[in-house]
């Protein structure tokens, strides 16, 4: 076996959440009297924590800080309500997940959303599967593309970072593989491009999540 545990991102790579959060964050933009945006806008917004994408979504010229603070809590209690609405595990993730587990793959995820709703979303969106470690964006940890949470992954599984792989949809996730040296798997079924994934550093790209299958098992 190539590796004994893959290191999952979670938007974009896990579930399939873009409508949902596209939902909350165009909801809190027409309450703000702001131009909403189309749903496929959303795939470049997200990957860098809640912040950074309410700083994407608001119009230029209103991206002051008390403006963004607002937005910011507002998108948290809209998304709060709407989050399970259409947010499903893409379609082959079931499978995967459960043939890893068979082989004894240990799984984690290491998500830039907050760390809180990231355990919620998998324990509501992901039950019959056991990840360990489990982390989200968490106050005094940088998050990805810094390599410290998935650093802190790899202590916690006591593995070599060489002996985990990374697999998730983005150049952030790409970068954060490559920092903490790791392989890194591009997502082509998550919210961004293969050439993306390719100018990040991205070692494999799979298509469909069986396609890990051979990455991991072989010898």
């Amino acid at each position: 076996m190539r590796y004994n545990a893959v290191l999952f991102d979670l938007d974009g790579t896990l579930l399939d959440t873009l409508d949902d959060l596209a939902s909350a964050a165009n909801q809190v933009l027409t309450d703000q009297g702001a131009p909403p945006h189309p749903v496929d806008a959303y795939r470049h917004f997200v990957g860098d924590g809640l912040h950074t994408l309410v700083e994407r979504m608001l119009p230029a010229d209103r991206r002051d800080a008390e403006t963004v603070s607002a937005a910011l809590a507002a998108f948290q209690e809209t998304y709060a309500r709407v989050w399970r609405h259409r947010s499903a595990p893409y379609p082959g993730i079931a499978d995967l997940l459960d043939r890893l587990a068979a082989g004894g793959v240990r799984m984690s995820v290491l998500s830039n959303k907050p760390d809180a709703f990231t355990r919620l979303c998998v324990q509501r969106l992901l039950t019959c599967w056991h990840f360990d470690p489990l982390l989200g964006q968490r106050e005094g940890v940088p998050k990805k593309p810094d390599p410290a949470g998935a650093l802190e992954i790899a202590r916690l599984l006591q593995l070599d970072p060489s002996r985990i792989l990374y697999v998730g949809d983005s150049g952030v996730d790409m970068r954060t593989a490559q920092a903490a040296g790791m392989d890194a798997a591009g997502a082509l079924w998550g919210f961004r491009d293969q050439a993306e994934l390719v100018r990040t550093g991205a070692k494999h790209l799979v298509a469909r999540p069986e396609d890990l299958l051979p990455l991991i098992f072989s010898p």
